[in-house]
C-alpha cells in the first residue's frame, strides 16, 4: 500500500534555476539598454559655441546659406544671447536676404536695446531695402552707444551715398561719407567692411583705379562675397576693362547665382561690347530670377529689340510702360518716364521703335510725344523719339505696296545709347 518515493532530478533543479537567473539578468541589465520600437534614439546636444564656430568656418568659405543654417541652430540652441542673432543678421545681409537680417538685428534688440551693434547691422540691413532715413537713424544710434563702432562707420558710408543717389541725401553727405570712411580706417584697417565701405566712397567720387584696389583687399580677406566683386566688376566697366568686368559678373553670378544683379550686369556688358545673342541670354536669366522686377522686364526687352524679336521686345517693355498682368501672372508695376533717368528714358524710345517697327504707329508716336513733353533736356531720348515720328512718317507716306516694308533706322544705330 505504500507508494515508492522517486528521487528529485538534482540537475534538472540547477539548470532551471540557472534559467531564472539569467532571464532575471537579462530583464534588468540588458532589455533596459534597448530603445523601444517606434521611440527615436536620443542624439547629442551640439554647443552653441560649436554651432557658430561651424557657422564662422563656412562664411570664411563662402558658404553663406549653410551659415546661416548653422547661425540659426545656435540661435535656437542659446536664444538669449544677442551676438548670435547679430552675427546671423550680418551673413544674412551678404547673402542678400535683407529683410531676414532685420528682423534678426531685431531679435537682438529685444534682448538688449542698447547694443551698439545691433543697431548697426539693422540700420544696414535697412539701407539695402531702400529705407535710408531709418537705416540712418539706427546708424546714429549705434554711433551714440558705442562711437568706436568700426562697423558702424563703415555702413554708415554706404547709407549716406546711397541716400545721396536716391536723391534724399545732399553733397554735403558725401563729404561726411569721406570722413566716415576714414574713421573706420583708422578703427578696423581689416574688416571687410571697412575695405567695401572705402571702395565705394571712391567709387561714388569716380576714382575707380582706387576703388578697385580696395575691393581687392577685402576680396583677399574672404574671396567668396559675391557683392565684392558685383562692386569691383561694375568699376572695371566704367573704366572700359570689359573682359575683367565679365570675369568679376561671373565670379558674382556662381557664388549667389539666385541673384538677378550679376546676370543683368552681365547683360548690359555684353551688349556694350557688341554681344546681342550672350546679352539676351543674361537678360532672360536675370529676369528667371527674380520675374517681378520691371526693371529687369525693360532689359529683356531692350536685348530682344537688339536681336529683332521686336513682338517680344514690345512685350517686355509694355510692362515697363503700361504696367498689367504679366504672362507668367504676375502684377508688374509701371516704371514713370523722369528727368535724369537715362535707363528708364532708354526703355520708352526702344519701346516706341520696336512699336514703329511693327506699323503700330498710333501708340508709337503717343510714346515719342511724351519723351519729347516729359524730358526735353535728354538729347539722345529726343533723337530717337524723332527717329520714332520720322519712320511712322515713312510708313504712312509709303505706297500700299511697300508700306510694310522696314525703314532703315540709321539714326537709331547713332541715338542708341551704350549700356
Amino acid at each position: 500500500m505504500n507508494k515508492k518515493r522517486t528521487r528529485p532530478n538534482w540537475f534538472r533543479i540547477i539548470l532551471l534555476s540557472l534559467l531564472v537567473l539569467a532571464g532575471a539578468y537579462v530583464n534588468r541589465f540588458v532589455v533596459a539598454d534597448i530603445d523601444p520600437l517606434g521611440v527615436p534614439s536620443p542624439t547629442p546636444t551640439i554647443s552653441p559655441e560649436t554651432l557658430i564656430a561651424e557657422a564662422e568656418g563656412l562664411f570664411k568659405q563662402g558658404k553663406l546659406l549653410p551659415a546661416i543654417d548653422a547661425y540659426q541652430q545656435a540661435v535656437v540652441s542659446q536664444p538669449e544671447n544677442p551676438a548670435t542673432h547679430i552675427m546671423l543678421a550680418r551673413t544674412l545681409a551678404f547673402a542678400g536676404k535683407y529683410k531676414e537680417a532685420q528682423i534678426s538685428a531685431e531679435d537682438a534688440l529685444l534682448l538688449n536695446p542698447s547694443n551698439s551693434m545691433a543697431h548697426a547691422v539693422r540700420g544696414w540691413a535697412l539701407n539695402f531695402q531702400g529705407e535710408y532715413l531709418e537705416a540712418e537713424s539706427s546708424i546714429k544710434r549705434a554711433l551714440e552707444l558705442d562711437p568706436n563702432n568700426a562697423l558702424a562707420h563703415a555702413y554708415y558710408v554706404e547709407i549716406l551715398i546711397d541716400s545721396y543717389y536716391s536723391g534724399l541725401g545732399s553733397f554735403d553727405g558725401i563729404e561726411k561719407a569721406i570722413e566716415e570712411s576714414k574713421v573706420a580706417q583708422a578703427l578696423a584697417p581689416d574688416l571687410i567692411e571697412t575695405h567695401r565701405a572705402r571702395g565705394y566712397i571712391l567709387e561714388a567720387t569716380g576714382n575707380y583705379e582706387e576703388a578697385i584696389r580696395e575691393y581687392e583687399a577685402a576680396i583677399a580677406i574672404n574671396a567668396n562675397i559675391a557683392d565684392l566683386y558685383l562692386a569691383m566688376g561694375r568699376n572695371y566697366r566704367i573704366l572700359g576693362i570689359y573682359d575683367k568686368a565679365v570675369d568679376s559678373f561671373t565670379r558674382a553670378d556662381a557664388l549667389n547665382p539666385e541673384d538677378p544683379n550679376p546676370d543683368l550686369l552681365l547683360s548690359r556688358t555684353y551688349a556694350t561690347i557688341g554681344e546681342y545673342g550672350k546679352a539676351m541670354q543674361f537678360a532672360e536669366s536675370a529676369v528667371t530670377n527674380n520675374p517681378a522686377d520691371t526693371n529687369l522686364r525693360g532689359n529683356l526687352g531692350v536685348m530682344y529689340y537688339r536681336n529683332a524679336y521686336w513682338t517680344e521686345a514690345i512685350q517686355e517693355l509694355s510692362y515697363v510702360v503700361k504696367g498689367g498682368l504679366s504672362q507668367d501672372g504676375i502684377e508688374m508695376e509701371v516704371i514713370n518716364l523722369v528727368p535724369d533717368a537715362p535707363r528708364i528714358a532708354e526703355y520708352y524710345f526702344t519701346y516706341g521703335l520696336a512699336l514703329s517697327r511693327t506699323d503700330q504707329c498710333g501708340e508709337a508716336l503717343q510714346i515719342a510725344q511724351l519723351i519729347v513733353s516729359r524730358i526735353p533736356a535728354d538729347e539722345l531720348a529726343v533723337e530717337n523719339a524723332n527717329e520714332i515720328t520720322s519712320r511712322c512718317q515713312q510708313t504712312l507716306d509709303a505706297p500700299l505696296s511697300t508700306a510694310t516694308e522696314e525703314p532703315v533706322a540709321t539714326a537709331e544705330a547713332e541715338a542708341t545709347p551704350t549700356p
